[in-house]
């Protein structure tokens, strides 16, 4: 009876209208932050087959996705446009990572304008957003840069979602919008610094601290130039790590979670920079382990900014996403040196929406759980979830117990302590579907 009831939850929530497209299952109330990751839209493609679980027609996932990316683009025009292949970008915005001050006066000497530019404190770098001449394409301008200087690192200012649409964004003026556009965000410390405790950080919408399964978590919290925007999804990831309500456990209940807000209710939610800003806070404050339950096309930035946190011993975890195995690897998951995370249901069968390649390094459960809902008074104070995105945080949370400050040689240990741990599945070895195999079954919250 269980099961079939979460049957009935998740066929609701896919036909349910687009304040409830996540991958929770919530009431008729506007979702603030597009579906990070998760379930897509897939009321057309999903059936009843006559067990507990859905069977989806995993072809047109990709589809789906690339859809919902066109209707973002159609419906915000004047804050997104598309890149050369297809993916939506902040609208004439291109990212520089640390370029040097001869190549910035060249760069500004060929009509470019600095739109914003801070430095990245923690990473011992800046960012810098660069606004193309009225007579060049998004386009052309990139290649104008990569001339200027070959060797720096330029790009788009991706927005990573797999969601077409910004649900409830129609509550976010213009105005209010546009305030936050490359604003050096600030740490709301609803909570103190605990030095002696395991820290673990969540870069995703925001967390409301007031919900029952997180009142009781320590949680300091970055974005959104001060203004808190709690979201569905950062909320049942954050749970995953360090709720607890009743019978409901998260993974670390007792450790302090970084949360840095990313989406802000804004049509240009889940950008590059933004991303980049909230990295730079998490090195700052030497959180090691970051789980980002976010998806999106390669970009030269991010990967930058990666391959810095690794190499300084941080570990980051990322959900693979849900686009089905016919889909090419997201990002940043796919990334050399991220810790790439599918998701399995309560028989430890891999979730057929799961995308697969040779980056997957572990499973975790992603169906059939409990997490935190949208709000405080959510009917039950838990939703049920499913997806990737809920997978990751279970494997960032049990890296973290091994992780407790950044140290590469103590990342690399905690991550091959945590392969021979798992239960291997699929072909013998690392596979392109489970990785090393599951871990954490132990965690899944179960609806």
């Amino acid at each position: 009876m269980r099961r079939i009831l979460f049957l009935i939850a998740v066929m609701a929530m896919v036909i349910a209208s687009a304040a409830a497209r996540g991958q929770i299952r919530l009431p008729s109330v506007p979702l603030p932050m597009p579906n990070l990751g998760g379930l897509p839209d897939v009321r057309n493609s999903i059936r009843n087959t006559g067990n507990t679980d859905i069977n989806i027609d995993t072809g047109k996932l990709v589809e789906i996705r690339i859809n919902r990316q066109r209707e973002l683009i159609r419906k915000y025009p004047d804050f997104i446009e598309m890149d050369v292949a297809g993916a939506p970008v902040v609208r004439g915005q291109l990212v520089a990572i640390g370029p040097s001050a001869g190549a910035l006066a060249a760069i500004i000497a060929a009509g470019f304008a600095i739109d914003g530019e801070r430095e990245l404190a923690g990473l011992d770098t800046k960012v810098v957003i660069l606004r193309p001449p009225a007579n060049l394409s998004l386009a052309n301008a990139l290649a104008r840069l990569q001339e200027i200087d070959p060797a720096g690192t330029y790009d788009y200012n991706h927005i990573y979602s797999d969601s077409g649409t910004v649900a409830g964004a129609q509550n976010t003026s213009q105005s209010t919008f546009q305030s936050m556009v490359n604003t050096p965000q600030s740490v709301a410390s609803d909570t103190p610094a605990r030095n002696d405790l395991i820290k673990i950080g969540l870069i995703d919408g925001g967390v409301d601290r007031a919900h029952p399964a997180l009142q009781n978590a320590i949680i300091r919290q970055w974005g959104c130039a001060g203004k808190k925007v709690a979201s569905a999804h950062g909320n049942a990831v954050a749970s995953i790590m360090v709720g607890q309500t009743g019978k409901f456990k998260g993974v670390l209940s007792t450790a302090v979670l970084y949360a840095a807000d990313v989406y802000c209710n804004a049509p240009t939610g889940g950008a590059v920079d933004a991303i980049v800003d909230a990295l730079a806070w998490m090195a700052r404050e030497r959180v090691a382990v970051i789980n980002l339950s976010l998806v999106g096309p390669p970009n030269q930035t991010l990967e930058r900014i990666l391959n810095i946190l690794n190499a300084r011993g941080h570990i980051v975890v990322a959900a693979v996403g849900n686009d089905g195995p016919t889909s090419p690897p997201l990002y940043p998951a796919a990334y050399a040196g991220v810790i790439a995370v599918t998701a399995v249901d309560a028989r430890q069968r891999v979730l057929p929406e799961a995308c697969r390649g040779s980056h997957i390094a572990f499973s975790a459960p992603g169906s059939y759980m409990l997490a935190a809902g949208v709000a405080a008074d959510d009917a039950g104070h838990l939703s049920a979830v499913r997806g990737t995105s809920f997978a990751a945080p279970i494997v960032a949370a049990m890296l973290a117990r091994a992780l407790p400050v950044p140290d590469r040689a103590t990342a690399t240990r905690a991550i091959a302590a945590l392969a021979n741990e798992a239960i291997d599945l699929g072909a013998s070895g690392r596979d392109p579907v489970f990785g090393y195999g599951v871990v954490g079954m132990a965690y899944r919250n179960p609806t």
